[in-house]
């Protein structure tokens, strides 16, 4: 009777819409201790080696229909699945992984075995009677001191993400508050980049107009501007009037593959070889590491997230050698670069690409991978930022997974909005818990 509550009975997914109005995937798993739920988030600036998000094509929805991830779920995983033990996190993983048989996830789609993997961890966690985050770092065996991550909160929105003229994507507010050995200073942290988000909001409407306050897709603010200078002074500003400018610093995410040209079919030429073309400029490798150091030397820089492309691997590597000597502590953060895939990182690694990585666990598909990637990025001392997506939902699994493998950081947007909030809101609780 015993293993009896740890199994599989039942398990179906859904078409459910995320925070953008496009369809995702929810998985219900159902045991004898109750239904479990998990749902996927969706990014809109994807790597493109990240694994392969299933849609339908066609009229229905724009082509962003996801009813054939649903059918696999429930024709040909769900049957696979059906009195499988809880518990066995890698197993029922690699059982997915092996019925989908690509490299990418393409048969059966990274959402629909994604939703499932989380759905299958947060029902080990019921079936222990443990929260979430705990099974997680059972599951993680990373040893990591029990620490809530920072949050960095995305205050100003540009890129894919946003209408306006502004190249880099996202502007981060990271608060520096003291971080106790249990618990965390996330409270306060929470509390010191909200109160900057609205005090940006005051700035905004106050110079630019009401519009000026629209939203991006992640809660940021999406003003007329087009410099980053424009952005990290408004966020300074803001913070100042807090008397937080010495209590904060930014991560901007540059997202850099979106006008990053390869030029190799067009000249032979080497200056026109890898050049980016941004609103502000077009500029080769060098010139862009110069704007980089200019933007660290005048600014309280914390790290720069996908400086480069994603295949532009000599620039990585050159702007990472000169900022270890300049300092060792910046972060160099690969997103798309290294897509939560444990080979990628490995030749981050080899080709001394960067020392952070972003992680979604929808990049890769499985809990368990994205558990590999961690303990990889550990192994060669890097910092974890765990990652929402630009199209999110209610879910606040990756609220518990940040803190069951020890992430160093968060990023779930702005404080602000549903879908956001949730992420925060469940940290709070866990920070209560750890307490």
């Amino acid at each position: 009777m015993k293993n009896e509550k740890l199994r599989i009975k039942n398990l179906r997914a859904r078409e459910i819409l995320d925070s953008r109005g496009n369809p995702t995937v929810e998985v219900e798993l159902i045991t004898n201790k109750g239904s479990f739920q998990a749902s996927v988030p969706s990014g809109v600036s994807k790597g493109k080696y990240e694994a392969v998000e299933l849609r339908d094509g066609g009229k229905r929805y724009q082509g962003m229909g996801v009813l054939k991830a649903i059918k696999n779920v429930n024709e040909i995983i769900r049957p696979k699945l059906i009195g499988k033990d809880l518990t066995k996190q890698k197993e029922i993983d690699e059982l997915m992984i092996d019925l989908d048989g690509t490299e990418n996830k393409s048969r059966l789609g990274a959402n629909a075995i994604c939703g499932v993997s989380m759905a299958i961890c947060r029902a080990g966690a019921g079936a222990k009677n443990i929260s979430l985050w705990k099974h997680i770092y059972q599951l993680a065996e990373t040893r990591s001191l029990l620490n809530l991550p920072t949050p960095c909160f995305n205050v100003i929105n540009g890129g894919l993400h946003a209408g306006n003229e502004l190249d880099f994507q996202e502007f981060m507010v990271v608060p520096q508050a003291p971080t106790p050995k249990i618990g965390g200073g996330f409270p306060e942290n929470l509390r010191m980049g909200a109160e900057v988000y609205h005090q940006l909001k005051i700035f905004l409407a106050k110079k630019y107009g009401k519009q000026a306050t629209n939203l991006g897709d992640e809660g940021g603010f999406a003003p007329p501007i087009k410099f980053p200078e424009e952005a990290t002074e408004l966020i300074l500003e803001a913070a100042k009037k807090l008397n937080y400018e010495k209590k904060i610093k930014l991560i901007l995410d540059v997202a850099s593959s979106q006008f990053f040209e390869n030029g190799k079919s067009r000249s032979r030429v080497s200056s026109l070889r890898g050049r980016y073309k941004m609103k502000i400029g077009v500029f080769t490798r060098e010139g862009l590491i110069r704007y980089y150091e200019k933007l660290i030397k005048n600014y309280p820089i914390l790290g720069l997230e996908d400086p480069f492309s994603e295949d532009d691997w000599e620039s990585w590597k050159e702007l990472n050698s000169k900022l270890k000597i300049q300092n060792s502590k910046f972060l160099i953060i690969g997103d798309d670069l290294t897509v939560t895939n444990p080979k990628r990182i490995q030749e981050a690694q080899e080709r001394k690409a960067c020392n952070a990585i972003i992680l979604k666990i929808n990049q890769i598909g499985t809990v368990t991978e994205a558990i590999e990637a961690v303990r990889l990025a550990k192994n060669f001392g890097w910092k974890i930022i765990v990652s929402h997506r630009s199209g999110e939902t209610t879910d606040s699994f990756i609220s518990d997974f940040a803190v069951g493998i020890g992430a160093d950081f968060i990023k779930a947007g702005a404080p602000a909005r549903g879908e956001r909030m949730a992420k925060y809101n469940r940290l709070l609780e866990i920070e209560e818990e750890l307490k």
